[in-house]
């Protein structure tokens, strides 16, 4: 592995109503504006220097176009390039100006189905974190994860982590005496993770999660929320998982795509870090005060396409692994 991936940068969502989408991301969660056209809103958050960290395009039916990471520099994109054109996977490139705001990006369907994007240059966007009197809604800072749905949980953890430097911080297995996994949290940024991933029918994006200051800033947003008329959109209402130690509420945006309001995980770029096992049936897991999750937030989640097509992939049922994640 001779490339760095910085971290996951921004999330494109397709949307069937651009108006009702900027009403609930922009009016009343807050996220900044920096350009839009007939089929698309590109927005930031307040921490953000750059043109965008979410995508929202006008299309028939919602899905999840691509899961982008930014690298380092132009060469690790080559690098890039010449591992997974070797590995047979399906890639494309995009060129410079292709996405608005974006130099060249390479595109991949990764082993699990998800579509990836690595990109390295973007446009320059208006530093808003002192623009105090202008933060608004869920006064949202940056894009911090997606959670995503897979088949193959081992076969996902075992191409991030050898193929991509990912290293593992958290990890699920189911209970008995032969337990098998289920889950696992890989990040490159120094907190819980970038991505998630976790047994269920997929390929899907469960969710995309947003990072605020602090749990008084979700509780905030929750009235936001509601005070705009949105208290229905909140699925899961706010507590503190067990898993990550985030604090920590669920909403679904007016086409069901799922959006997480997270805060206060922790460091995890110690050398001799040791990933924290969790099993499946343990309340705490998954909120540490012991909240039963609610039905929807466990079977569904947002189609995602195929990088050269555009359709939409086939949703197929899960084969869970022997565990056998190792310490990284």
């Amino acid at each position: 592995m001779n490339f760095n991936i910085i971290r996951l940068h921004h999330v494109e969502l397709h949307v069937t109503d651009l108006a009702k989408s900027r009403d609930f991301y922009v009016n009343t969660l807050g996220l900044i504006e920096t350009e839009a056209d007939e089929t698309h809103i590109y927005l930031r958050g307040i921490e953000d220097t750059n043109h965008h960290c979410l995508v929202l395009t006008q299309a028939d039916r919602p899905s999840v176009n691509h899961l982008a990471y930014r690298v380092r520099s132009e060469a690790d994109l080559n690098q890039l390039e010449r591992l997974l054109a070797g590995q047979g996977l399906p890639i494309r490139w995009l060129e410079r100006g292709e996405e608005t705001g974006q130099g060249r990006a390479l595109r991949v369907q990764d082993p699990v189905g998800l579509p990836v994007e690595f990109f390295c240059e973007m446009e320059k966007a208006e530093r808003m974190l002192q623009q105090f009197h202008l933060h608004g809604g869920a006064k949202i800072k940056r894009v911090d994860h997606v959670n995503c749905m897979v088949r193959d949980v081992g076969r996902g953890y075992d191409w991030y982590r050898e193929h991509l430097g990912f290293r593992c911080s958290e990890y699920t297995v189911t209970g008995g005496e032969d337990p098998e996994l289920w889950a696992v949290w890989l990040y490159r940024k120094p907190s819980v993770h970038d991505l998630a991933l976790t047994s269920g029918r997929g390929p899907r994006l469960h969710h995309v999660a947003f990072w605020l200051d602090d749990a008084k800033s979700i509780l905030d947003a929750c009235d936001v929320l509601a005070a705009r008329g949105y208290a229905k959109q909140i699925e899961r209402t706010p507590g503190r998982h067990g898993l990550s130690n985030a604090f920590f509420v669920y909403l679904r945006d007016p086409d069901g795509h799922r959006i997480e309001l997270y805060t206060g995980d922790y460091f995890t770029d110690e050398p001799d870090w040791e990933p924290i096992r969790w099993t499946l049936d343990d309340p705490q897991r998954a909120t540490f005060w012991g909240a039963e999750t609610p039905a929807s937030w466990k079977t569904e989640a947002s189609p995602v396409q195929d990088v050269r097509t555009g359709q939409l992939l086939e949703v197929g049922e899960p084969t869970i692994r022997k565990e056998k994640v190792k310490h990284y």
